[in-house]
């Protein structure tokens, strides 16, 4: 099998990373040559265009920052469409909206090609290592064809259901965990305000009812001073809104969502775009003149656990 990674951002370098870790013969492209750099040194071949890596390649993977740029890299001049072919399979792993996979999807069937929405979840540290989650949404054949490559890619690999329906899950993941987030650091600036070590914080909270894995991760760069998670509030602004999007279609009527939405707004007026995520917590600092630090946490989130195989992970049976 040969594969096709086109996006080598922050999370699809360390994927593809995994890709030539694993042996596997990767044809690799972005928008900046110097990001497949490295991967390049380590056996990746680099291809010119999307459609140059799509003719090489018998699996295509996009990791890209929005749907739109996804669906010029699929349709564009030079893109995937122009060098398709019956047999081919489209993995698209970036966060999108489940109406841009399907439509894509769509095109390409009619092609032959078949497609796959797997946007992973687990936070850069565990793309790194091959320990990231991911959700599959496909028919059924499909997941059983590319599965032994999720294996490769990630650790625990769920199959969600149709195509579009990961994306629907990676959205709404991505949702809590800016709720998370959010609550992360108004727990800290008021436990601050009311003078409890945060040192000590932390850790009562990370045994406690109100312990995520966003407080077990960003809690800890925000401690540190770093504030860096390798996720910048303007990805954090598009997930939300496309969560927020799907409840309107549905006519959910939520309240937490546009209040997120309204305070993220706010931290990119103040902070910019490229932010790290974990820095909106410089909005309570300002406001309240506190520094929420505590010595002793690490400027950075590494994965300490070896490469595992990946496993298939499904609904439980007794449920």
């Amino acid at each position: 099998m040969v594969v096709g990674f086109i996006g080598l951002g922050n999370v699809g370098q360390k994927l593809a990373n995994t890709l030539v870790r694993n042996k596997i013969k990767c044809y690799v492209h972005d928008l900046h040559y110097k990001n497949a750099s490295d991967l390049i040194e380590r056996g990746a071949i680099w291809a010119k265009t999307p459609v140059a890596l799509t003719k090489k390649c018998d699996v295509i993977i996009t990791c890209l920052p929005s749907p739109k740029i996804s669906a010029e890299v699929v349709e564009g001049e030079n893109g995937i469409l122009s060098g398709i072919c019956s047999g081919k399979t489209w993995i698209e792993m970036s966060t999108s909206e489940a109406s841009e996979v399907k439509r894509l999807g769509e095109t390409l069937q009619k092609y032959g090609v078949h497609s796959a929405d797997c946007p992973v979840s687990g936070g850069c540290h565990k793309a790194e290592t091959g320990n990231i989650s991911i959700f599959a949404g496909c028919d059924r054949p499909v997941f059983d064809k590319i599965k032994p490559l999720l294996f490769l890619l990630g650790h625990k690999v769920i199959h969600t259901g149709p195509l579009g329906s990961a994306s629907i899950l990676k959205v709404a993941t991505n949702y809590l965990a800016t709720t998370h987030l959010l609550a992360c650091c108004e727990a800290l600036t008021t436990l601050k305000a009311a003078e409890i070590d945060l040192g000590t914080a932390y850790e009562a909270i990370r045994i406690s009812s109100g312990n995520s894995f966003v407080h077990e991760t960003e809690s800890q760069v925000i401690l540190n001073g770093s504030r860096d998670i390798n996720f910048t509030l303007d990805l954090v602004l598009k997930d939300i809104c496309l969560f927020q999007k799907i409840a309107s279609d549905n006519k959910v009527p939520l309240e937490i969502s546009p209040l997120l939405i309204k305070i993220v707004q706010d931290g990119i007026r103040k902070l910019g775009d490229r932010a790290n995520s974990p820095s909106i917590i410089r909005r309570l600092e300002i406001l309240t003149g506190l520094n929420i630090l505590s010595p002793g946490f690490p400027e950075a989130i590494w994965d300490n656990e070896e490469e595992k195989p990946g496993i298939e992970v499904s609904r439980p049976k007794n449920l």
